[in-house]
Parts: C-alpha cells; structure tokens; sequence
C-alpha cells in the first residue's frame, strides 16, 4: 500500500484511529489511514483476533509451565503492581488460574492515596504477599531534576527502569523465572513515536550521564538502574522471561474495571498512568504544553482498533482536558511544587524551553543494541508461538 508522507506545514489526523502529525514520522495511505493503526493491524491482529480456543489453548500452556517452574518455591511469578487497571487485572486472573504470585511494587514518592488504597485492598481479598520498594525521596528527586534541566522528553524514564530493576532482581533472588505484566496488546498495541519517549527503557547510560551532568547528589544507593546489558543477561543467560499476560485473554478493560469496582472496591482513573500523581502530571501537563505530546492519542488508537471505544468517543475525550477537571490539574501542579520546592516562575521558565533530545547524552553503547534486538525478537518470536 502506498504512503504518501505529510505535508509538514498541515496538520492531519488519521481517518481510523487518533494519531495525528504530533507523531513525527507519521504518513496517511490513499484511505487517509496512518501507518500507526496500519502497523497495529498488520502485527497485532492475530492476538486481538485470535480464536477463543486457541488463546485458550496458549494460556493453559503458559499456566502449567509456570506452576511446574515454581514447584518447592513460596511463589512462582512475580507481578508489579502500580495500582492501575492492568496490573490489578493480571492480579486477579493470575490468584483465579491457581498461580502463586508475590505482588511487586515500586514506591518513588509520587504514589497517589487512591493507588496505595487500591493494591491495598487488591491483595488482601487475594491473599497474595506484597512486597514494596522504596526509593529515597532525596535520591529520585535529584534524579528528576537532573532530567528536568537536561529538557528530555522521557522524564518517566526513570520510574520505568526503576520498575525493570525491582521485578528482574526480585525474580532473581527468588529463583522465579516469569515476571507476569499488565502490558498488552489491548491498550498499549499502538507503537510509540519516537520523539515521545526514550527508544531504550533499559537505557542504564542514558540515565547516569543525565544525573551526572545535572544532579547535586553524591550517590545514588536506593535507586535500582537497570542496563541492557543487564535486559541480556536476565533474559537470554538467567532465562527469565518478561510475560504480556494480559495477550492471553480476552482482555476487555471496561469489563475488568467492572468486576475490579464491583468485587474489590476498587476506584478507577480518569486515563491511563494516572494512579502516579506525577504521571498525571507529566502525562497532562509537561508533555502537551513543553513537547506537544498527548500520550491519550497513543492510548485512545489502541482502544479504538482493539474494539473497545468508538473513534467518537475517542475524539470527545481529546476534546476534553486531560483532568477530570481544572481545579484537579491546579491542585497536582501545587503539590508538584511543594514537594519539589519550586516557585510557580520556575515551572513556567522550565515549559519555554526547548527539549533536548536524549542522545544529546549519550546512550547504551551501539554493540549492546545487536544483543538487545536479538532478545526482544526472540521474545516477539516466542509469545506467538506460546
């Protein structure tokens, strides 16, 4: 099918799903359809689509090895929750399937009240063990700062390798070799643009050059960095496996925050991310006004070509600002402010200035990329055929 490529100077938005040229290396095809929603359908189909038997079929398989891994073992999987929807279904499926999981979440002084109340009631009706990470306070926000005076765009890089490190050493030292994740294809099938995030989540590099360029802390003792070539040993030599369990049901997430509110008395989130009152922050706040980012683009496609949410409504939310309301958005900007110590004209000062791209850096060395997309492929490979 033939792409013909943007026009620079216009603005277009794709006829299928919500993409638009925000997106940097978006193109439209004859139909006005991008090649975000046409990739999405090419490679994500077969999972969205796939027969009921069949996912069945992949989901008893992967259920039968990952109790015959965990036998003798207080646990056989681990799971990171953050209090979101995905992550607490995963939960839920995982206690109903007969698994024996230990609950992981990372703490780095951003959680919201909702959140902590939400895990909180999760694994008390489950009866699953949690075990939470604290980062230092002093530690992470001289982290974020770092990352604020370098004006990169992936200021969640951190809290995203951060994640990596607590599950992959938790598994480790458990002896579990399947970390099970509420990333999926449902709600997260349409690809990032490159200009709005970090290309390498594992990207250990990336990270120390930022903080040591900009932070004012001496050390860094509690934060958990993670590096590709760590992804590489964990994965490929140690054997543990990174699992998108949510691809393995009939993942509908208004029909799991259904059961998850009726059953569990859990409360749900405007959008997605938003149980971290920086994400909500970032995602609704820094991203639109210093990069011209809207992460519910991203978010809202994958819904729309998963079935979930009509284009319309899609349309309607982006109408719409990204808080439930302005008095919720003024009162998570004051508390950013309190908590980091900064003025308002500090904040404001730090929007007008143009981003830095994160090469500008340094980044994982160019010979840990081969073994890296060896990984990912073989992990890509492996999940179709689980």
């Amino acid at each position: 099918m033939a792409d013909s490529k943007k026009n620079e100077n216009s603005y277009q938005i794709c006829n299928r799903c919500v993409m638009d040229t925000t997106a940097s290396d978006i193109q439209f095809d004859e139909n006005g359809n991008c090649n975000y929603c046409n990739e999405f359908i090419e490679k994500c189909s077969g999972i969205i689509n796939e027969k009921p038997v069949e996912k069945r079929e992949r989901l008893n398989r992967f259920v039968k090895n990952v109790k015959e891994e965990g036998k003798g073992k207080p646990y056989d999987c681990i799971i990171g929750v953050s209090g979101g929807v995905d992550s607490s279904w995963v939960l839920v499926k995982a206690v109903e399937l007969g698994l024996r999981p230990l609950a992981v979440h990372m703490d780095n002084g951003w959680n919201s009240e909702l959140a902590q109340n939400n895990i909180e009631r999760l694994v008390k009706e489950l009866g699953v063990d949690l075990f939470t990470y604290v980062i230092d306070w002093n530690e992470f926000r001289d982290l974020q700062e770092s990352f604020f005076d370098a004006d990169v765009v992936d200021i969640e890089l951190l809290t995203d390798n951060a994640i990596a490190a607590i599950n992959y050493q938790k598994a480790r030292k458990l002896g579990i070799k399947y970390i099970i994740s509420g990333s999926n294809t449902a709600t997260e099938g349409v690809r990032m643009p490159p200009t709005w995030a970090a290309i390498n989540k594992h990207d250990k590099t990336n990270i120390l050059n930022i903080w040591k360029q900009f932070g004012k802390g001496t050390s860094l003792k509690s934060f958990p960095i993670y590096g590709a070539w760590d992804y590489v040993l964990d994965t490929f030599f140690r054997k543990i496996e990174w699992v998108r369990f949510l691809d393995f049901l009939d993942y509908k997430k208004s029909k799991a925050l259904e059961v998850l509110s009726s059953e569990y008395g859990y409360v749900p989130y405007p959008y997605k991310h938003y149980e971290s009152i920086f994400t909500r922050l970032y995602q609704g706040i820094i991203l639109p006004k210093k990069f011209n980012v809207d992460k519910r683009k991203n978010h809202l496609s994958a819904l729309i070509l998963s079935g979930e949410m009509s284009r319309d409504e899609a349309m309607e939310k982006l109408s719409q600002i990204p808080y439930t309301s302005q008095s919720a958005m003024e009162e998570d900007l004051q508390y950013f402010l309190k908590k980091f110590r900064w003025k308002r004209g500090q904040f404001k000062e730090y929007l007008k200035r143009p981003a830095v791209p994160h090469s500008t850096y340094g980044e994982e060395p160019d010979l840990l990329k081969i073994p890296l997309k060896i990984v990912r492929l073989l992990r890509s490979l492996k999940g179709s055929k689980a």
